[in-house]
């Protein structure tokens, strides 16, 4: 038997879709990008869904909570990365300005798990893998998580936490009038990327991005609109990149679409 292939350590792993309305979005997001879905009951923490491509699950998809509802926590999405100790990052994310706001705990077997603020105020989860491994990597096949990238008003700060957290190296590139884009390695692999938010994005909060692969971006941004999304970023290209979109999803949760040039991504 083959060995599983699995994400390196210091990676984007796993996303996670918390929502108003798991029934409806489960729905929209197998139409949209093609995913099987897969029901677990997990307890006191209530029933969770694998979202699955080619048999293999590379998302997780919940209802938010009454008591998150109550202190006001919006649909979204939250990015994983794979660390070998989730208490000894969630510790030196602290020590680097970080806030820890919820952790770490153990997910029964699953594995152990903390959720970050990082110091500019974006969010995002420690994981540390028992028996889940995270997503299975597929090549940026249609459906699967491409890339993520972080938004932030405070880049240096930003750029000065994940490289001391991960050990991520990084590289800049002037995009012109739409200002400076870095990206992050993990080794020699290309780990994310960050963006400074402008003024024409308003008031946006810091966050982390998901870009989910499509074969068509103009075809998914009109059947994610017929279907109740609110197409904020039409269709645009990304010299030598690809072309991409970004939306909420009908409960409000942001992420990307993006039709690849090249395999350059996740």
């Amino acid at each position: 038997m083959s060995e599983r292939k699995v994400f390196p350590t210091g990676s984007f792993c796993w996303v996670e879709l918390g929502t108003s309305d798991a029934a409806s979005a489960r729905g929209f997001y197998s139409d949209l990008l093609g995913w099987d879905t897969s029901t677990v009951e997990m307890g006191e923490l209530g029933t969770y869904t694998l979202l699955q491509l080619d048999s293999n699950n590379i998302a997780g998809l919940y209802n938010l909570n009454d008591d998150q509802k109550q202190q006001g926590v919006p649909p979204h999405w939250l990015s994983y990365v794979l660390v070998e100790d989730a208490d000894a990052s969630a510790n030196k994310a602290t020590e680097l300005g970080g806030h820890v706001t919820m952790g770490p705990f153990d997910i029964g077997n699953v594995g152990r798990m903390a959720i970050v603020s990082d110091p500019t105020g974006a969010l995002f989860a420690l994981f540390e893998a028992g028996e889940h491994k995270g997503a299975v990597p597929m090549d940026n096949k249609p459906g699967m998580f491409c890339w993520n990238e972080l938004r932030t008003r405070d880049p240096v700060t930003a750029q000065a936490f994940y490289s001391g957290l991960f050990g991520w190296s990084f590289e800049e590139t002037n995009l012109g009038h739409m200002g400076t884009y870095t990206r992050y390695k993990n080794g020699d692999r290309l780990a994310a990327g960050m963006l400074e938010i402008s003024e024409p994005m308003g008031d946006v909060p810091p966050n982390w991005m998901i870009y989910f692969a499509v074969d068509d971006c103009d075809g998914a941004a009109e059947k994610a609109q017929r279907a109740g999304a609110n197409v904020v970023m039409p269709p645009s290209d990304i010299p030598d990149v690809g072309r991409f979109s970004e939306l909420p999803d009908p409960q409000g949760a942001a992420f990307a679409m993006i039709k690849l040039n090249t395999a350059e991504a996740n």
